[in-house]
């Protein structure tokens, strides 16, 4: 029976992981369609953004109490899955709790507080559930998050209690049969541990075989679960969990509000104020230029690893004063429909057995993302600010923008106005470069 489940345990094992493997090599090419950018200076600083935004949480501390339950959330349910290597060896050798011997007195340590956050981990959840679907905060219930993603944290909340009640349970009835003397258990004896020994009044009017079965329930589904979990990130706004670690390294570090410059836009000005250096007519090489983004092609990768990065918070926004009065911009559902549509050229792509975007007679603007959503943004830079895992839903709205200004020439009135004035007369007021200073002779009197 032993040899039965470490065989199956190895093909549960196998398959869980190839299966993450594929789908992450999915993910990887789908933000390998974006465009090359260069974000590997400044290494030091970027570590320092690791350390402080990925592990440390730092903007989550702005609201010190939600980010102490996340902090228990996260710091839980990453520690207490070190003891995942404990159960993958068990379950492959055939062992029981294999760590206990060599490392003694320490092994209770560890248990003891791998059990303290994972009753932690149970009370945040429940917590974060209560704050979703009964007080229902305003970023949680708005249109964006309709269907598939409200359920999704639902999901993801609940699967981690079940995980953590699983592990206490576990715990609980494999201390009862240790202190039976049961076989195979009691081969390394552990004591009971700090929050599990309050279960043992369930167990202890269980025979030997009902008791074995109990904790043999309890270690396939904790370990099923891990590995369910494991293959569901991929598809879920949990896969934050992993790419917040690398989208806070690649984050920008030039001063927010520092719209990047296009050499193309400024080589057209060169040329026009001085048309000798302009390339003869037929000499250009290279794919034809395109002024913005159109579609997640036309986007950097690092907008793409940021889409996926995405843990749909809504602290983007909440923060964003387009949205708060009313207006159709949800700078959250910018970053959703760029994964959205990522997702759909990557299996399209896959279909035709390319890497590069293929035509689907969709894109980007217009069919995920409206001008209406482009127009409202006012370039405050809030939501940039807000991230917990620093992604910039601002040059995503950038880049549209400057698509259907430049490409489309779709602009409001109002902004075509400015457009020309700055033009001609080098500012956004219709008043000529010669008169410009006038308001300050008005002023001196002179």
């Amino acid at each position: 029976m032993q040899l039965v489940q470490q065989i199956l345990f190895i093909l549960v094992s196998v398959v869980s992981v190839w299966m993450f493997a594929r789908k992450t090599k999915d993910i990887i090419r789908n933000i390998r369609m974006g465009q090359a950018e260069d974000l590997n200076d400044n290494p030091g600083r970027r570590w320092k953004n690791v350390l402080l935004l990925a592990f440390g949480q730092k903007k989550m501390f702005r609201n010190p109490v939600v980010a102490i339950l996340h902090f228990f959330v996260y710091a839980g349910f990453i520690i207490i899955n070190i003891e995942v290597l404990e159960i993958v060896l068990d379950g492959i050798l055939g062992t029981h709790r294999l760590f206990a011997a060599p490392l003694g007195a320490l092994y209770g340590i560890l248990i003891n507080t791998f059990e303290v956050l994972a009753v932690l981990v149970i009370l945040a959840c429940a917590i974060f559930l209560i704050r979703r679907n009964i007080i229902k905060l305003r970023r949680f219930i708005s249109r964006d998050l309709d269907g598939w993603p409200r359920s999704d944290a639902n999901y993801i909340l609940i699967t981690e209690i079940v995980l953590m009640t699983l592990f206490l349970m576990l715990n609980a009835s494999d201390t009862v049969l240790q202190s039976r003397g049961a076989e195979h258990y009691a081969a390394n004896p552990t004591g009971n541990f700090l929050f599990s020994q309050y279960l043992h009044p369930l167990l202890n009017g269980l025979g030997n075989d009902q008791l074995i079965l109990v904790e043999r329930i309890c270690w396939w589904l904790h370990i099923i679960g891990i590995f369910a979990f494991l293959n569901y990130l991929p598809y879920s706004k949990h896969l934050h969990i992993i790419l917040a670690f690398p989208n806070a390294y690649y984050a920008k570090l030039e001063p927010m509000g520092e719209i990047e410059n296009m050499p193309s836009v400024q080589n057209e000005v060169l040329y026009a104020m001085q048309p000798e250096l302009a390339p003869p007519s037929g000499t250009e090489t290279g794919p034809p230029r395109k002024f913005g983004a159109k579609d997640v092609g036309d986007l950097s990768w690092k907008n793409l690893l940021d889409a996926y990065s995405c843990t749909e918070c809504g602290r983007c926004s909440a923060a964003c004063p387009a949205n708060i009065t009313g207006k159709l911009l949800s700078p959250r559902k910018i970053m959703m429909d760029t994964r959205d549509r990522m997702e759909e050229l990557g299996k399209g792509n896959r279909s035709n057995g390319g890497d590069k975007p293929v035509e689907d007679g969709k894109s980007l603007l217009h069919d995920y993302i409206t001008v209406e959503e482009l127009r409202a943004c006012t370039t405050c830079q809030a939501c940039v600010k807000e991230c917990p895992v620093s992604i910039d839903p601002l040059d995503i709205i950038i880049q549209l923008r400057r698509y259907l200004v430049m490409e489309e020439s779709n602009a409001p009135a109002e902004w075509n106005g400015m457009f020309s004035n700055v033009e001609n007369n080098f500012a956004p007021w219709k008043f000529s470069p010669d008169e410009r200073d006038k308001w300050a002779q008005e002023i001196s009197g002179k």
